[in-house]
Order: structure tokens, then C-alpha cells, then sequence
């Protein structure tokens, strides 16, 4: 156990119980247990394999390469249709995850093996999403615009074609492109200070 993974524990607010049962399931596992991205996250190895987190409605394991496991129970959850390699198992009470217990041991090892074997995700290329019509007009029409979007990388050029693509109102997609306007052109991504 890791104190620092102690504090996060500690000071949640919900979820106490079904924590500690999760985290002494993975902990089983003989994973290395470390404090990622605020989340409690266990490794093996140095690779990343599980996350424990909580959410208003529900706590949940976040396999980091999800997408790569058989999922022979048809429990993993896709969060979002834009989350291409994590995936989740849900649980509302501790007794979903007793009664699970065997069943999440397997799936840690499953992960475990691949990535001791090295699997990796194939992820999109950006060039596959589709650019909203609103943002592809603003492309075209501004030359320099294109060559810094262009520029950025491709986590950056993802996180703003999933950004403008949201809103359901064109009106909405427009207002989005053209405040981010001056932002690519500084070269800088959606988050960027």
C-alpha cells in the first residue's frame, strides 16, 4: 500500500467501501500501487494497468487497455464513443464487487499479460475523424488557419474536432470555431493557457 494513495482514499467522500474492496483485489494481484493523473492507479512493470476512480453515479475499474481485453462476461464499458483504449467495469455497492470478485482478478490478469507482451491499441489517426462544416469553412477560407491546425499535434487537433463537433446547433459549432480562432493560430491546443 502507498500512503500517498492512503490520503485519496481518506478523504473521499463516497465510495469508501467499495475503494478498499477494490483496491484489495487489485492489490492481490501483486500490482504496484501509485497515485496517477489525481487517481489511484496500479502497474506492473511500469505500465500502466488499472485505475480506481468515483463518479456521482457510480465507482468503477478503468482498464487502461481495455479495448485489447476478451471481455468474456460483457462487463467492460466504452465511457464515451471517443475513448479508444480504456475501459470501464461499474459498480453501484460493495456487493457487486464481492460477487465479482473472481471474475475482476481474471480480467486484472488478462491485463497484466498484455502488457507483458507488449500489446498496444491502435489508435485513430486524426485524419480519420470528421471535421464539423463550420470548422472545415474556416479552414479553407483561412489559409493560415489551416497551416496551424495543421501544426499542432494530434492529440491537439483531436481535442478541438471533438470540441467543435459537440454542439447539435450549427450557430453553437460556429460561435466554438471562431472563439478558438486565435488560439490555434498561437500554435496553442484547447487547454493551453
Amino acid at each position: 500500500m502507498n500512503p500517498k494513495v492512503d490520503f485519496y482514499f481518506s478523504k473521499a467522500k463516497k465510495w469508501q467501501e467499495e475503494f478498499e474492496k477494490l483496491r484489495m483485489i487489485i492489490l492481490d494481484c501483486q500490482l504496484t500501487e501509485e497515485l496517477k493523473w489525481g487517481q489511484p492507479c496500479y502497474t506492473f512493470q511500469k505500465g500502466n494497468i488499472v485505475l480506481i476512480h468515483g463518479f456521482k453515479e457510480y465507482c468503477a475499474l478503468l482498464f487502461i487497455k481495455g479495448a485489447l481485453l476478451h471481455d468474456a462476461h460483457s462487463i467492460l464499458t466504452q465511457q464515451t464513443e471517443n475513448v479508444q483504449a480504456g475501459r470501464q467495469i461499474r459498480f453501484t455497492n460493495v456487493r457487486e464487487i464481492v460477487e465479482m470478485e473472481t471474475i475482476l482478478k481474471a480480467y486484472i490478469q488478462e491485463a497484466i499479460e498484455v502488457e507483458k507482451v507488449g500489446l498496444e491499441v491502435s489508435f485513430k489517426k486524426t485524419t480519420e475523424y470528421t471535421i464539423p462544416e463550420e470548422f472545415q469553412n474556416r479552414l479553407d477560407e483561412i489559409p493560415a488557419l489551416k497551416t496551424a491546425f495543421d501544426a499542432l499535434t494530434q492529440g491537439r487537433q483531436r481535442a478541438y474536432i471533438f470540441y467543435f463537433s459537440q454542439p447539435k446547433q450549427s450557430k453553437t459549432r460556429e460561435l466554438r470555431v471562431e472563439k478558438y480562432i486565435p488560439q490555434i493560430l498561437n500554435g496553442k491546443g484547447l487547454i493551453d493557457p
